[in-house]
């Protein structure tokens, strides 16, 4: 069986062969110019990482990176079925819904005295003790206990096999980012985020590149980021960043699929319509670096050092903070453990 194609050579094969989905030159340009005009500002570097996750233990303990594996090992599909009804989380006074009641799960979980970041403890632990970490503040529980159970468990084993921690583990990899990417999948089940599209098979890796990302954004906080080929890392594929790629103009979606997604048709994982989505937004944020960095060197006469992750640091913030002038543009949702 021929292996995928990578993240980025599958969001250009999809782009260029899409039915629903639209990448739009105009837009693209136009996000582009936005982010030339904060280039110099910390959201679009890699310290914007730890503005996006308060939540993360203090970057200089080995902890720190543990509690990135646990939660980018679990982060996937946190939207509810029903609008009304949201997980929550309080922690410190301040009540949290989507991702971050997972970040605050697990920071609540260690004040507690739990040994959550503990390969030793994570690798065995029952899904009651699980549920227990990850408890909700109302009636709403975060969706998908046993797939979490399941595959923080399998990580944790993981962990155990390749030195008992993530620092460890990574290490095979050297400092080189592609290489990181491509242990973590080949070694953790969870992490193969695959499908097939045009009798292709393709990639996303999106937990796989933001585990990278994040490993990247802590160490590059203690001084210690000289990590290699970032650039090779695409935006991450999830629901979220998509739909500010269409309300930017960058995407476009075809009215039918508009309307499925309007309707509240959800999509499985594997859906030509749900691949496009995550294909189109890998391709689009691209070209969108590609066209700013262009700007930077026509207008500045510098070497553009904006990667794909930290465009995707900025736009996940962005799409959260302007949810409600976005209210009009459905976001896909898809039941699955990759994003």
């Amino acid at each position: 069986m021929e292996p995928p194609l990578f993240p980025r050579e599958s969001g250009q094969f999809i782009a260029e062969r899409s039915q629903d989905v639209f990448v739009e030159e105009e837009g693209v340009q136009k996000v582009a110019e936005m982010l030339y005009n904060i280039r110099h500002s910390d959201d679009l570097t890699a310290s914007g990482w730890k503005k996006a996750n308060p939540l993360a233990p203090a970057p200089t303990s080995d902890q720190a990176l543990n509690w990135v594996f646990v939660v980018d090992t679990m982060n996937f599909s946190f939207w509810p079925d029903e609008e009304t009804q949201q997980c929550e989380v309080t922690y410190k006074g301040t009540t949290y819904t989507g991702y971050m009641t997972l970040c605050a799960a697990i920071t609540r979980a260690m004040e507690e005295g739990i040994p959550i970041t503990d390969p030793k403890y994570f690798s065995q632990m029952s899904v009651e003790e699980l549920g227990h970490v990850l408890r909700s503040d109302n009636e709403t529980p975060m969706p998908m206990l046993p797939e979490r159970h399941q595959v923080l468990t399998e990580g944790g084993r993981v962990l155990q096999e390749h030195g008992g921690s993530f620092r460890s583990f990574i290490s095979r990899a050297g400092n080189d980012a592609r290489k990181m990417v491509e242990l973590v999948v080949e070694k953790i089940p969870s992490y193969r985020d695959e499908a097939t599209y045009e009798g292709k098979r393709i990639s996303f890796y999106k937990r796989a590149q933001i585990l990278v990302a994040d490993f990247w954004g802590v160490m590059e906080a203690r001084g210690e980021g000289d990590i290699i080929d970032m650039d090779w890392l695409t935006m991450f594929a999830d629901y979220r960043v998509p739909q500010a790629l269409v309300y930017l103009g960058a995407l476009r979606y075809s009215d039918a699929l508009m309307q499925a997604l309007n309707n509240g048709e959800l999509l499985s994982s594997g859906d030509r319509r749900e691949v496009e989505i995550r294909g189109g937004s890998i391709w689009s944020v691209e070209l969108i670096k590609d066209h700013l960095c262009k700007l930077v060197q026509e207008r500045d006469g510098q070497t553009c050092t904006v990667n794909s992750a930290v465009i995707d640091f900025y736009l996940w913030p962005y799409a959260k903070q302007h949810h409600k002038e976005m209210a009009h543009i459905p976001i896909h949702h898809t039941r699955c453990i990759y994003y």
